[in-house]
């Protein structure tokens, strides 16, 4: 199944839904990264979970960064996902590998470090964007997020996110986000049973490995509720807006001595974005290009 995302409403629209699979967008990442099996997995919930943020804005150009930094041994995770269905992300330290936890899984949660804070950043596409900070509870990255939602956005949230990594790569990632919007949020009863039917699911992963499609995983949850699924069904992708253009520009504000060391000791430059691990090479030509730019900059503020 094509990696995308499908959004549903039940009881009278106080209950909104978003399912996403990510399992070709998680295995992108983990090439491109080398990542070991617990840093695709903790990538991948992370892409997942900014997919499904990023899925409530309201226009194209919105984008949700997530920066987790814990005290686990991965260092900090970075991600960055738009309202356009795109993502892209790294963690800082791709071949940290772990024994599974005591559960039998990925430890996500060991990796990452339960002593941290997650950063959120939400740009709504204009004006200053607006930015939280909560501590992290476990680590696990949906905890942590549904944690975020609940003290800074107040609104009861239940998150699933999952990445399968076997030997040949990832072959099932993706995550659902159910919320208990403002006007059904005072329907206790409604509310502990839909708690109840997202903590009966044996995670996400298996779901899609039993052959499980989004609409039957909203059918599960709340199929008795009037259940509506929307029609649009939008892909999303491991997308990064890195260019050699905006390597250039980003060695141009090294100055002129740098560019300059950089001929003479490496005879051109090499730069990775740290994003989708593109590397780029600038040749000695271009660099010298560069400090001709900003000569003749300087000549024309005079």
């Amino acid at each position: 199944m094509a990696d995308q995302l499908i959004r549903a409403t039940a009881a009278d629209g106080g209950i909104r839904m978003v399912g996403v699979i990510t399992t070709r967008l998680a295995e992108e990442a983990r090439q491109r990264h080398k990542l070991s099996y617990v840093a695709t997995a903790a990538l991948g919930r992370t892409m997942t979970s900014g997919l499904l943020l990023a899925s409530n804005m309201k226009r194209n150009e919105a984008r949700v960064n997530l920066r987790f930094k814990g005290n686990g041994p991965l260092g900090g995770i970075m991600v960055d996902a738009g309202m356009d269905g795109t993502v892209r992300g790294y963690v800082d330290n791709p071949d940290v590998e772990l024994p599974p936890n005591d559960r039998g899984k990925l430890d996500v949660g060991g990796a990452v470090g339960a002593d941290g804070y997650l950063y959120v950043v939400r740009d709504v596409g204009y004006g200053y964007p607006y930015s939280s900070t909560v501590n992290l509870v476990s680590g696990e990255i949906g905890d942590d997020i549904a944690h975020y939602l609940v003290t800074s956005e107040q609104t009861p949230s239940a998150l699933v996110v999952g990445v399968f990594v076997g030997e040949s790569g990832v072959t099932a990632s993706g995550g659902i986000l159910l919320q208990v919007l403002p006007k059904a949020a005072n329907d206790e009863q409604l509310v502990q049973l839909l708690e109840s039917r997202m903590s009966s699911l044996s995670g996400f992963t298996p779901l899609l490995r039993e052959g499980k499609t989004l609409p039957d995983i909203f059918e599960q949850l709340s199929g008795d509720l009037g259940l509506e699924i929307l029609p649009e069904v939008q892909l999303v992708r491991f997308h990064c807006g890195c260019s050699f253009d905006r390597v250039l520009g980003a060695l141009k504000m090294l100055g002129e001595v740098e560019l300059q060391d950089m001929i003479e000791k490496d005879n051109g430059a090499e730069a990775t974005c740290h994003f989708c691990g593109e590397i780029y090479q600038a040749s000695s030509a271009e660099l010298e290009q560069l400090i001709w730019d900003l000569q003749e900059e300087k000549k024309a503020e005079h």
